[in-house]
């Protein structure tokens, strides 16, 4: 991690008050957490990402799990969502089989996921991003860059501080915490954001960028999986002090693309804008089951409750998607996707299960799956989602059905209303 700098001035994360060169702790609160670096109040490309989110939101709404190692996923045929961090010391790690995971833990608590609960967090918290400033390119759920520059006329005060204040706005008003990276570029910002979780305020700057990089594995880099690092290991290739030594032109004769995006990073080079345009490429719900069904009697069902779940989620953000995806995983682990594109954009629960359900049966030869996922892709605002079907006339009474079904859903509940496989 980059050292501080002892003899330039701080930012208090626990007051927000600014400190004095030298001072071990705030002559304010009294606190150590001092945020000190030589190019703090320069520096405006920061990456945040909550600390054990799905976990962290759970145990906020149950305090009797605080102290406990919680695992958010499936039953024991399912996988690790994610997991608190007492369950992580634990080694239990997210995408984990379940049963491996409760080996290394057995006294954890296993939480279902309860993604309605976690995007409505996330959405707030996005909401208190977009208050700071207009740049900010969501990753994920939980995660996001943002582009701090130009704003601290408007704001009186630096990036940091903002950044450190919106921590603390999150804890007071969320009770969640946030781990922050702050640096000149998004790939610095996002290794920094990772360097001291949870509650982590870590600083790359630039005149450090090379030093701290040459002491770091490939594995580092964006985009350097496994298989990549195995293939730069045969050639000699582990740490980025290696790439650093060599030509651009030798990374790519040898690598092609893979080797000067390699040899850019490794030196602290990267030119990507945060993009505010970048948010979910898709929105999808998946399950697995506890015995692996082959049934359209038991698929069916399976796949109409994922359908209203997307359903749900699009119609919540007031976007719509023109492509279907299909996602099924067979009992020896073996991934089928199948996708349609739609004439119009949709964000209907009968819409997408129809569709789902077009490209299910195909697929329906006897085979035993253990999972079913259904998803919307090629998004969009929904402006002109599910126009009138002069193909199906019956859609538009479906359409108002399903309408109709959202406004009891939303004054009594989600389990206010069930029913069949089909609207007729």
């Amino acid at each position: 991690m980059p050292e501080t700098e002892p003899h330039s001035k701080g930012v208090c994360r626990d007051c927000t008050q600014w400190s004095k060169t030298g001072d071990a702790r705030c002559r304010n609160c009294g606190s150590p957490r001092i945020a000190r670096h030589a190019e703090l109040t320069d520096l405006t490309i920061a990456h945040i990402d909550c600390d054990a989110f799905y976990a962290s939101v759970e145990k906020r709404d149950n305090p009797e799990l605080a102290n406990k190692p919680v695992i958010i996923g499936g039953g024991r045929r399912g996988v690790v969502s994610t997991a608190c961090y007492i369950a992580r010391i634990r080694g239990v790690h997210s995408a984990q089989p379940m049963f491996k995971a409760l080996e290394a833990c057995p006294d954890a608590v296993v939480v279902r996921p309860n993604m309605e609960k976690y995007a409505e967090a996330g959405h707030q918290i996005r909401e208190m991003m977009r208050e700071l400033t207009p740049m900010v390119e969501p990753l994920s759920i939980d995660e996001a860059f943002l582009d701090m520059g130009g704003t601290q006329r408007l704001h009186g005060a630096s990036p940091a501080e903002m950044l450190i204040r919106l921590t603390k706005r999150i804890n007071d008003e969320m009770g969640l915490t946030v781990s922050v990276g702050l640096s000149y570029c998004k790939f610095l910002a996002k290794v920094a954001s990772d360097l001291n979780k949870p509650r982590g305020f870590s600083v790359i700057g630039k005149d450090e960028a090379l030093s701290f990089l040459r002491k770091q594995p490939v594995s580092i880099v964006w985009g350097v999986g496994k298989v990549t690092q195995k293939m730069l290991a045969k050639d000699g290739i582990t740490e980025l002090s290696t790439v650093q030594d060599m030509q651009e032109n030798e990374l790519a004769k040898r690598y092609g693309s893979m080797g000067l995006h390699l040899s850019r990073l490794a030196r602290g080079e990267d030119s990507r804008n945060v993009s505010p345009s970048s948010g979910a490429k898709s929105i999808s719900a998946e399950t697995t089951f506890n015995n692996d069904i082959s049934s359209s009697d038991e698929l069916l069902p399976v796949l109409r409750k994922l359908s209203e779940k997307v359903s749900r989620r699009l119609k919540a953000k007031h976007i719509a998607g023109l492509t279907i995806q299909l996602k099924l995983k067979t009992a020896d682990f073996k991934t089928r996707t199948r996708s349609r594109q739609i004439p119009d954009p949709t964000q209907l629960e009968d819409r997408i299960f129809r569709t789902g359900t077009d490209l299910l049966t195909p697929e329906l030869d006897g085979t035993k799956f253990r999972l079913l996922g259904i998803g919307v892709a090629t998004l969009g605002p929904d402006e002109n989602a599910d126009p009138y079907d002069l193909v199906d006339p019956d859609a538009a009474k479906r359409a108002d059905a399903e309408r109709a079904i959202d406004n009891v859903r939303e004054k009594f509940g989600s389990a206010a209303v069930k029913f069949g496989i089909n609207f007729e």
